[in-house]
Order: structure tokens, then C-alpha cells, then sequence
């Protein structure tokens, strides 16, 4: 992902998913990532998403609601791709999942003001 994702006004929920890959290229985990990316862009709730990976990968995903992270998380082919992660691709992982009661960007205000 080479932008921010433009989220709406919050409340909404942010999934901070922190990973460390396990040193195996052309596993197939870039065509994998790649499709769940796809495959959350379809699913209800979905608002988007920013990924960065340089040793340490952060990927965090936007959504409206925990009932569309829920049903995320349980959508069948996303379900393979954890598995596959946790047998093969990632060496450690964290999951974290926030509410964002508050945004800013360089368009909307200046950094560091009160809400």
C-alpha cells in the first residue's frame, strides 16, 4: 500500500495486526496477503487499510463495527491464510484491536490540537 487510507469521521475500529516473517521467500505469502487485502475490500464494514513491512510488519485494517471484524475473522478463505500464517509465514504475531474515538490528518487540522 503506497497511501493512507481515508477513513471516515470515528468512531470506527482499527485491527493492528504486528508480525515478524519467518525467512522463507517465494512461500507464497505475498500473493496471499495480497488476495486478503482484496478479499477485505469486499466484506461489509470494510473502510481500508495501510500495511508497511521492513523486518517488523504492521498491517492495520479500518473497520465500522466488531460485527464486521468478527465476520472477517471468520470468513472462510481469510481463516486458511491465519492458518497458514501461524504453521508457516510468521515467526511471532500480536493482534491488537482499537476504537478510534479521534483522527487527524494534514488536511483536517494542525497535530497536537485538542479535540
Amino acid at each position: 500500500m503506497d497511501a493512507i487510507a481515508e477513513t471516515p469521521d470515528p468512531p470506527y475500529y482499527a485491527v493492528i495486526f504486528t508480525s515478524l516473517r519467518t525467512p522463507a521467500p517465494d512461500d507464497g505469502y505475498e500473493v496471499t496477503a495480497a488476495r486478503m487485502v482484496e478479499l477485505a475490500a469486499g466484506r461489509p464494514g470494510f473502510l481500508g487499510v495501510e500495511t508497511a513491512r521492513e523486518g517488523l510488519g504492521i498491517t492495520v485494517s479500518y473497520w465500522a463495527d466488531e460485527a464486521s471484524i468478527a465476520a472477517w475473522k471468520a470468513e472462510a478463505e481469510h481463516a486458511r491464510a491465519q492458518q497458514e500464517g501461524r504453521d508457516r509465514w510468521y515467526a511471532d504475531y500480536a493482534l491488537r484491536i482499537a476504537l478510534v474515538e479521534r483522527a487527524y490528518d494534514r488536511a483536517t487540522s494542525t497535530f497536537g490540537a485538542e479535540p
